[in-house]
């Protein structure tokens, strides 16, 4: 009898696990050819030189990648993109989290708020970014134009080196920080309110209670932002090619990974370089989200 169960349980699992592989089979379909496919096919293309064009793909090996690392303009590129990633995640980080903080406090008209904010999230990245390009001409743009208003000279925002980064900054996070305070917001509200009174009766100040209740219990949150928030900047390029006009300027200085692989791929036809671009833009996502999950995972999961 128990053989014969056995065998029947053996039975209903291997009928469960087909009944969900036939659900599953149209998504797997869909993430094999639009997903795995094309990744894989790009590390593929990154051991080639070929134009896109040519019926015949050189094998280089590891050429393009050493060519790259031999590369000023790769580390330049490499340099400009740690910068916007770095400012991007912490900006929007706190950012979002200073607003959730005061939309959770009890004000009048959150639901208000939260749509204000979340607005530039839904909005069209390539709309965006040509709008805040006339916002900021130097000559008609209305942010010098309120500069010049209260005697403040403002920069050439978009065509000075000096500017151009942090104009391309402030977009993104202007972007990216109502998505973050959404997440922080719901975050906020599963803290137990037991605990805020707790502390109340024990004489912990607002101070206080934020250090020692609200950010243990964010950990989780705030690492999944951070993990998000960081891809998200590392594979920035419409903004950049939108605002800079398609040059990556002025003098290089937005010339971010994500646009250096756009020129070699689409406007130089060098899709092997541009294909070990993209590779080495997912090894260094995929070792910084390891890092960051290495470091931070283990008090995210405890919640301490």
């Amino acid at each position: 009898m128990a053989i014969k169960a056995g065998s029947a349980l053996r039975r209903q699992a291997r009928s469960h696990w087909l009944t969900a592989l036939i659900a599953l089979l149209p998504a797997l379909l869909v993430l094999g050819i639009f997903s795995i496919y094309p990744i894989l096919y790009s590390g593929y293309l990154s051991l080639h030189d070929w134009d896109g064009f040519s019926p015949e793909r050189n094998f280089v090996g590891l050429q393009n990648y050493l060519d790259l690392f031999n590369s000023a303009q790769f580390w330049h590129s490499l340099q400009i993109t740690l910068i916007y990633v770095v400012s991007i995640t912490v900006l929007s980080s706190v950012g979002g989290l200073f607003i959730a903080l005061l939309l959770n406090s009890g004000i009048r008209g959150v639901t208000f708020y939260r749509i204000i904010y979340f607005i530039p999230v839904v909005t069209a990245t390539v709309a965006a970014a040509t709008v805040w390009r006339y916002l900021l001409d130097p000559g008609s743009g209305l942010v010098n134009t309120l500069l010049r208003q209260i005697g403040v000279q403002g920069p050439a925002w978009l065509t000075d080196p000096r500017f151009a980064l942090l104009a391309v900054i402030l977009v993104g996070v202007w972007k990216r920080v109502g998505f973050n305070m959404v997440i922080f917001l719901a975050g906020l509200q599963t803290v137990p309110r037991a605990y805020y009174e707790a502390a109340m009766v024990d004489g912990a100040n607002t101070r206080a209670q934020f250090r020692y209740i609200t950010l243990p219990m964010l950990a989780p949150t705030t690492l999944l932002v951070a993990i998000m928030s960081l891809i998200d900047a590392f594979l920035v390029f419409d903004t950049v090619f939108v605002m800079s006009n398609g040059t990556g300027g002025p003098v290089g200085s937005t010339e971010v990974l994500g646009f250096i692989l756009w020129r070699e791929a689409f406007r130089y036809f060098n899709l092997g370089d541009a294909s070990a671009v993209g590779w080495i833009l997912f090894l260094i996502v995929l070792t910084v989200t390891a890092l960051q999950w290495r470091v931070f995972g283990t008090g995210a999961r405890s919640g301490v």
